[in-house]
């Protein structure tokens, strides 16, 4: 009976010391295996930290995002300002905003040589506003063209080919605008034959007030970002001003009726790009993410982001999403050796999309107010 009592105390203390020797021998994996991941807190557009593009990195580097969306350059200055510094770890922008968020000190000074710029097209290894005074203070990461978005039911590719299509008589009362001032009356200026939409005297902006009031009476609607994709997806508005194939894209590949176009007056091109917020405790974390999000593979993974598909300028990153999905990379225009994107922005076709010049922004946010209220 001694010995029957004996046997399984004995097994289990051996058992008991084998599995703390075990913990003994492997400190470091237990620690980290229970480790509490690290918030990094990003400030973005919708879609930047969801799963899709963020679950890989944050498994990588036990990280969890913590994420605030915005929609539209002013929202984003609005809550930077109204948050204490190092509130946010990582910054999207538009990039006619960085210099906004440089001048406010509200971004940090980065190194160039931290980041894959010699994979980049040379159009983008210096893009404009990105640096001042030889200092780099955001990496651009995605890019789009705005043109004409339409129902394919309603009109045809050769109908919206111009921004005259929105004056259309069946479209009245179909037009939508996506509400931010910057790229709708950008597109006015353009159909208004200004080589540079957003740098014209008193008498061009005078005109281009013009116009955009005459296409009032069209003007069913003006949508943020749900309501954007919501009122082209059934059909509530059948054309739409100030947007692109970020919106169309990801509608037209769930079977929507919907496409864009760039038209004969030509196309903006919207520009985010990633800085790392002033006063961040976590700036190496936040500079490995963007590191990750501007290689080739990450670079993939944002050409099909869920939220909203985009262009990408790392030309590695073209290689790996024609390897992986070489069906988006046609369907984007992005496909090497071949008439691409990038033909459109050599050939004067694109122009940036950028805060006014000779006016000041409050100027053109007035307008739009105006013109909304009337």
């Amino acid at each position: 009976m001694t010995r029957r009592t004996d046997a399984p105390l004995s097994v289990t203390r051996r058992a008991l010391l084998a599995t703390g020797a075990a913990a003994l021998a492997t400190p470091m994996l237990s620690r980290r295996a229970f480790a509490a991941p690290t918030e990094l807190t990003m400030l973005a557009w919708y879609g930047h930290a969801e799963p899709d593009m963020v679950a890989e990195f944050e498994a990588e580097n036990n990280v969890k995002f913590v994420p605030k969306y915005y929609t539209g350059g002013d929202n984003m200055l609005g809550l930077i300002s109204q948050s204490p510094p190092g509130t946010f770890d990582v910054i999207l922008s538009d990039a006619e905003y960085v210099q906004q968020l440089n001048a406010a000190g509200y971004i940090e000074a980065l190194d160039p040589a931290d980041y894959a710029f010699d994979e980049f097209f040379p159009e983008f290894q210096q893009f404009p506003g990105h640096w001042q005074d030889g200092t780099l203070y955001s990496v651009i990461t995605r890019f789009g063209f705005l043109g004409v978005a339409y129902n394919t039911d309603a009109l045809t590719e050769a109908e919206a080919s111009t921004y005259n299509v929105f004056w259309n008589e069946k479209l009245k009362g179909k037009v939508g605008h996506f509400d931010w001032h910057l790229p709708n009356l950008g597109q006015i200026s353009q159909l208004n034959g200004n080589a540079i939409p957003y740098d014209i005297d008193e008498a061009a902006w005078e005109a281009v007030k013009e116009k955009a009031l005459s296409l009032r009476p069209q003007v069913g609607g003006f949508f943020d970002y749900g309501g954007t994709f919501s009122s082209l997806n059934d059909g509530q508005m059948l054309a739409f001003a100030g947007i692109g194939d970020w919106i169309t894209g990801t509608l037209e590949k769930n079977g929507a009726k919907v496409r864009s176009v760039i038209p004969e007056e030509g196309g903006l091109q919207w520009t985010e790009s990633f800085s790392i917020g002033k006063g961040s405790q976590k700036a190496d974390l936040a500079k490995k993410w963007i590191q990750y999000v501007t290689s080739a593979k990450g670079q993939a993974k944002s050409a099909n982001m869920a939220a909203y598909p985009a262009l990408i300028p790392n030309q590695k990153g073209w290689e790996v999403l024609n390897a992986e999905n070489p069906d988006e990379a046609k369907r984007q225009g992005m496909v090497i050796g071949q008439s691409n994107v990038m033909d459109m922005i050599r050939n004067g076709r694109i122009q940036y999309r950028q805060l006014p010049i000779q006016q000041d922004l409050e100027t053109w946010n007035d307008f739009w107010s105006e013109y909304k209220g009337a």
